[in-house]
């Protein structure tokens, strides 16, 4: 069945159909191909490679594809920002992103990404270190704490979990004990702290620059 999800906007006066309509001509003769997309059109916000494809064929392929660094969230006070992360890791073909204490959050800012993108929730910072252990994933933490080296300059392993936290305390003290490095994102103005959401998106696009082939972007 196809994905019932963001269905976006069709011709208006804001501007043309995003999407494409139904598949013209015979359809093709492979089944990760969704019939019910491939007769009333394709309106989700996915990339053209993976046009009238069914969710889970294009799970299957980003699986193919994903980036060795995952991303976690530690009591994000305004959960919207976890819908930010979530789209953002899927931008960037993130492995998973780990959600640390209260499970329920605000889907909406994920846009539906969160279909495609894989998700783990731990109930406390302890499960998500042991869980790293065993990964081999090198904790990162994200914050502004003393001490802290420039995520501009530093070096991110290539397996490693980016750890965020709230943006006015930032990390509990267990999950800044917990990490084997803490970077911080250099900043100029008045604010003394950033977005959790954009900060996460900061963090994950350093990784890229390090680590990912660019040829493999689309």
């Amino acid at each position: 069945m196809a994905e019932h999800g963001t269905i976006w906007p069709g011709p208006t006066e804001w501007g043309p159909t995003i999407g494409v309509g139904p598949w013209p001509g015979p359809w093709p003769d492979d089944d990760r191909y969704d019939p019910e997309l491939l007769g009333g059109g394709d309106r989700r916000n996915v990339v053209d490679a993976y046009r009238y494809w069914r969710r889970e064929a294009v799970v299957e392929a980003l699986d193919a594809r994903r980036h060795p660094v995952h991303v976690a969230i530690e009591n994000f006070g305004h959960d919207h920002n976890i819908g930010t992360v979530v789209r953002t890791a899927n931008a960037f073909a993130v492995a998973e992103v780990h959600i640390v204490g209260r499970r329920r959050w605000n889907r909406r800012g994920a846009m539906v990404t969160d279909r495609y993108q894989h998700l783990r929730h731990h109930d406390g910072i302890a499960e998500l270190l042991t869980h790293a252990a065993a990964e081999e994933l090198t904790v990162v933490a994200v914050d502004n704490s003393p001490g802290a080296l420039r995520l501009e300059t530093a070096s991110l392993p290539r397996r490693c979990l980016l750890l965020f936290g709230q943006e006015g305390p930032g990390l509990t003290t267990d999950a800044r004990k917990g990490a084997a490095m803490t970077v911080s994102i250099a900043q100029f103005g008045s604010t003394r702290s950033i977005n959790a959401g954009v900060a996460a998106g900061i963090a994950m696009h350093a990784w890229i620059r390090q680590h990912a082939d660019l040829g493999t972007a689309w």
